[in-house]
């Protein structure tokens, strides 16, 4: 079995233990952030035109464009904790154009679509910026675009087409011993500071009228005369319309529960860098990186030169939970640091400040899928297999058409109109997930080569992916 790069160059011991030492375990984006006080948590009954249910990414987007589309609508949205705590504050901050988890999988799936697919998902971060732009939302909103590496030979001939790098072109943009050639896709993808983002999308939302009811988590969803009835432990909202944007927590309506599963992802975050430290990698135009192996990393910079270092592990835990001790998991974030310094060799002694994990909310076919219940009056999304950053507002937009009744060039999307396998109930599901973990580790351990049960699941369309 070969080695990878990072087993053939790993850094010393020390040099792990000297960077995790001071490190805190907390997300740095909610750390970076004054989100001032919380909102009061929802008592007794309150009725509203429209009420969201979660406020990440998706549930903000929802409300502010729900109070864009028809400003004297009365929209609630109800947070379980604090606005933002959970995967909108805690990923990696890449806001990309696509709404398919990439190329390779939308025209897999969506073949006849998807050249429209790639027109709407750069027209929604277009749209996205300039909604950045007309309310003053400042997230270190950065079109830097994505650098694709290649970081083992069999990796490279992926790249030997018009417009790729090879490895002098690609260490001259950034440099790393690992890199031997890439591509960079310069308009499709932003850098974002997530943390500043809620925090302004819920400025402007307020703004505009929407009520927030914060530490009040939905924990039902009925019938109640002609209206919808949401309930928490101290009180309950009767609403005409509801937006469920839950994420991987478990879904209100139980028979969308398996359609995704809470997959952890792991960051790192660095100090900031010195002017001499930045100098010796380079890294000038500030553009995502993603690497091309199954298991694999993604890393940017910061407004203030931090390096965020993150993914390689995936780690599903039996019985689909969400628990905050499985943030915790010292052997993902020694295993960052090590493949952090065998990317960048010449920062040895660099700390890091901050680690934390994230939920990701997996879907069978790796992207957001939409459907609706209660006659059309309920709307929800899910499964952003860690692309909703941009994607959510779109899937935003398809929702607030969903429960306005209308009929749309989103709402008609196949994509949209599709729905996709759930997983199996437990402890299938499990097993399935570690023999996919298992498999992935193999084939980026014989030059990318997939096994028969690899295979298998891609005839299926099958998959699991951070």
């Amino acid at each position: 079995m070969a080695q990878t790069v990072y087993e053939r160059l790993p850094p010393s011991a020390d040099t792990i233990r000297h960077a995790l030492a001071a490190s805190k375990a907390t997300p740095f984006w909610l750390d970076d952030v004054d989100r001032g006080p919380a909102a009061p948590a929802l008592q007794g009954e309150v009725r509203s035109a429209l009420l969201i249910v979660g406020g990440g990414f998706l549930g903000l987007w929802s409300a502010l464009m729900a109070k864009e589309r028809q400003p004297g609508r009365d929209v609630v949205l109800l947070e379980a904790g604090r606005v933002g705590q959970a995967a909108s504050g805690r990923n990696g901050g890449f806001c990309e154009a696509s709404l398919t988890h990439g190329e390779d999988n939308g025209l897999k799936r969506w073949p006849e679509e998807f050249a429209r697919l790639e027109e709407l998902g750069l027209d929604n971060l277009n749209q996205l910026e300039a909604t950045l732009t007309r309310y003053g939302i400042d997230c270190d909103f950065e079109r830097t675009g994505v650098l694709e590496v290649a970081v083992e030979p069999y990796q490279t001939a992926r790249f030997d087409g018009e417009g790729c790098l090879d490895e002098a072109a690609i260490r001259a943009e950034v440099n790393s011993p690992t890199f031997l050639a890439g591509h960079w896709d310069r308009d499709g993808t932003a850098m974002i500071h997530p943390g500043k983002l809620v925090a302004g999308l819920a400025r402007v939302a307020r703004q505009l009228g929407v009520r927030f009811f914060e530490h009040s988590a939905a924990t039902g969803i009925s019938h109640q005369d002609a209206l919808v009835r949401v309930d928490t432990a101290q009180g309950h909202v009767l609403a005409q319309r509801v937006i469920l944007a839950t994420n991987a927590f478990p879904s209100l309506l139980k028979r969308y529960r398996w359609h995704t599963i809470p997959v952890y992802d792991y960051v790192l975050m660095t100090e900031p860098l010195s002017a001499g430290q930045l100098a010796a990698i380079g890294w000038q135009h500030r553009q995502g990186i993603a690497d091309v192996g199954n298991q694999f990393h993604y890393y940017r910079l910061t407004r203030d030169n931090r390096i965020l270092f993150g993914g390689y592990d995936a780690i599903y835990h039996l019985g689909g939970k969400i628990k905050p001790e499985y943030e915790e998991r010292p052997e993902s974030f020694e295993r960052l640091a090590s493949h952090f310094f065998t990317t960048f060799p010449q920062l040895a002694g660099l700390r890091f400040s901050h680690r934390w994990a994230g939920v990701i909310d997996t879907s069978s076919r790796f992207c957001a899928f939409f459907t609706d219940a209660m006659g059309g009056k309920v709307a929800l999304a899910a499964g952003f297999t860690g692309l909703g950053v941009g994607a959510t507002r779109f899937a935003a937009n398809v929702l607030l058409d969903k429960v306005e009744g209308l009929d749309t060039e989103r709402t008609r999307l196949r994509m949209v109109r599709e729905m996709p396998l759930p997983f199996p109930p437990e402890p299938l599901t499990y097993t399935v997930v570690q023999a996919m973990r298992w498999s992935l580790d193999r084939a980026d351990h014989h030059h990318g080569r997939r096994n028969a049960f690899l295979r298998g699941m891609d005839a299926l369309g099958l998959g699991f992916d951070s």
